[in-house]
């Protein structure tokens, strides 16, 4: 019995042995049936560096407002009365045309009473200065004489001495004048009129109603010049200067005009850190509150070259193909747009990676494409 089970332990045994040995020479062989790999060189594109004068190009963006713009106020209380056209948004109106009058009837006849007072303030004296101040008699009876109360006030004649002065202040005559004068001026509110051609874009007030002191009757613009009001980083400042040429293109890029920097203001927005800087255009199809994307023509930058921003590591470094491989080189950034930037910092023949290697690394090595010659 005992050797029995000795039997079949050596045979298990032996059978081990065999699979153990068969699976080793099986996975040799396979090493040796498996090819090595082979390390692939990538190959990049260049293009050489050529420096030259490249110009700065700010892009800014904002609404149209008209250059020349009234917002009307009253100063005065009265119902509206009358216009040259129909007061409502969109209606032109020529220079010198009635915007709208209100009722004055009231404070014209309060106008007529003062004068009238006025007036008899001055016949009062003319007795008392026939006795007392001869000299003076007749300039004040001419005045009193030429006296209308449907004209404007005249001004009073010049006193010929002190004492005659004294008389007069002492009267209240010259009191009551002012008073007159000042309602005089202040008739010529009841009445506005179009300091320039242009449109009304606001009216808030139709004919009948009641219009109370301070009360914003309306605006009204010249569609003809309009000025875009930008932000522009402060770190621009210097390439900003009045009289800048600027293009300017709608949303969609089908209209462009032609516009100049008109102002500049010095001031730094401490939020944003940006400077305004306003532009002057006019053309047919601008319209108030358009919104536009303008480029600035800023000035030109010497001995440098234009990159793709995608070409660029950290904003300040290239990739340049040397000796088969590739070498990261630290460039000055002069200036960026949407797309690409402008730097500094290369000699003309430089080769510098024209499409960005994914996974590149400062000495890699590379091969550079080669175009077939024919």
């Amino acid at each position: 019995m005992n050797l029995r089970k000795i039997i079949v332990s050596l045979l298990g045994l032996a059978i081990i042995a065999v699979g153990f040995f068969g699976m080793q020479k099986m996975s040799s062989k396979e090493k040796k049936q498996r090819p090595k790999e082979e390390k692939t060189i990538p190959t990049v594109f260049t293009k050489e560096v050529r420096n030259s004068d490249n110009a700065v190009t700010i892009t800014a963006s904002g609404n149209l407002a008209a250059r020349d713009r009234i917002e009307i106020y009253s100063e005065v209380q009265g119902i509206f009365q009358n216009s040259a056209h129909q007061f409502k948004p969109g209606v032109y109106y020529k220079s010198g045309e009635l915007l709208l009058s209100l009722n004055s009837d009231e404070a014209r006849a309060n106008l007529r009473s003062q004068k009238s007072n006025l007036y008899n303030q001055v016949v009062s004296i003319l007795p008392e200065l026939k006795f007392d101040y001869p000299e003076a008699f007749q300039k004040w009876q001419n005045y009193a004489n030429s006296f209308d109360i449907e004209q404007r006030l005249k001004p009073l004649p010049e006193a010929s001495s002190e004492r005659e002065n004294l008389f007069i202040v002492g009267k209240n005559i010259g009191t009551s004048w002012y008073n007159v004068k000042n309602s005089e001026e202040r008739m010529g509110k009841y009445s506005l009129y179009a300091p320039f051609d242009g449109i009304l874009i606001e009216a808030n007030v139709d004919k009948g109603a009641l219009v109370r002191p301070g009360f914003k009757i309306g605006e009204f613009i010249n569609p003809s010049n309009y000025e875009l009001e930008v932000a522009v980083n402060s770190s621009f400042a210097k390439y900003l200067k009045v009289g800048n040429v600027v293009s300017l293109h709608d949303v969609e890029k089908t209209s462009t005009w032609s516009g100049k920097v008109s102002r500049v203001n010095s001031l730094i927005d401490p939020n944003t850190q940006t400077i305004q800087a306003f532009i002057r255009v006019n053309g047919s199809g601008l319209r108030e509150g358009m919104y536009l994307e303008a480029n600035l023509s800023a000035e030109n930058e010497e001995n440098t070259f234009e990159v793709s921003r995608k070409n660029l590591v950290d904003n300040n470094k290239l990739f340049v193909y040397s000796d088969g491989k590739l070498d990261l080189k630290e460039v000055e950034t002069i200036h960026f747009t949407d797309k690409t930037a402008i730097v500094r910092g290369l000699p003309n023949g430089t080769e510098i990676l024209d499409k960005m290697l994914p996974g590149a690394y400062d000495g890699i090595k590379v091969n550079k494409f080669k175009a077939e010659e024919n």
